[in-house]
């Protein structure tokens, strides 16, 4: 972000106090559902929020980010405190954005087709790195969402295994908007029993280690269905401004 602004002393107060609540929360969440707090990580997820307010969480701890948009992040990385910090592009990646992208974060979690794979393969390999990624479901089968289709997901997984400068590390999903609690936690079961299904299989190249599912909304659900990853943007941040 270059253009000058006046920093919200209040909202930037309101944004630590927000984070804190919200780890706070993933915590309590992860106990009741019997697991081990430290194995579920919050992404603080930064599209559209200004340097200022994403360093606020980056000063307390927070050691996870996810950008939605390729020009937006490389547009204010260089502003951020990420010493230590992994980095996470979570929004859909259109192949022509891939060379800008490959190498600048740890991992790419919107991984939706073989196109784009191969596209990721070639830049990693072209630069000499390997490129975590996450495959994203479409588990709600909603024609306005990216995402692979739970029937086709195995399909995919073995052609990315084949690929030089790829590595499959798991899932992520963004679930239909739900009426209720019980509803999104049927989403997140299914996911849940697919990522262990194909874990179960230890198929060559794939590492199914990471499920990236809960926002906002729904993350103390996604924990108690099996997220290791929970991505909350808005509940931190306050709602986003769009442009």
């Amino acid at each position: 972000m270059t253009e000058k602004f006046t920093v919200d002393e209040k909202r930037l107060q309101a944004v630590g106090d927000n984070y804190k609540a919200i780890k706070t929360r993933v915590e309590e969440a992860a106990v009741k559902a019997g697991r081990n707090p430290g194995d579920v990580r919050l992404m603080a997820v930064t599209k559209t929020v200004e340097s200022v307010y994403i360093n606020r969480v980056l000063d307390l701890g927070a050691d996870l980010i996810g950008e939605n948009r390729v020009q937006e992040y490389l547009g204010k990385k260089d502003e951020l405190h990420l010493d230590g910090v992994e980095k996470h592009l979570i929004g859909h990646l259109q192949t022509n954005k891939v060379k800008q992208i490959v190498g600048e974060v740890d991992m790419i979690e919107s991984v939706d087709s073989v196109k784009l794979a191969k596209e990721i393969s070639k830049v990693s390999s072209n630069k000499g790195i390997v490129t975590d990624v996450l495959v994203e479901v479409n588990v709600g089968r909603e024609e306005s969402k990216s995402g692979v289709y739970m029937e086709q997901l195995e399909q995919l997984l073995a052609e990315i295994a084949q690929m030089d400068g790829i590595k499959v590390r798991g899932l992520m999903t963004i679930p239909p908007i739900c009426d209720s609690e019980k509803e999104v936690s049927e989403y997140f079961s299914a996911m849940y029993q697919s990522f262990i299904d194909i874990r179960d299989k230890k198929l060559d190249n794939i590492n199914m280690d990471i499920l990236s599912m809960g926002m906002s909304g729904d993350f103390e659900a996604a924990v108690a269905n099996g997220s290791n990853i929970v991505r909350v943007g808005s509940a931190i941040f306050g709602e986003r401004k769009y442009y």
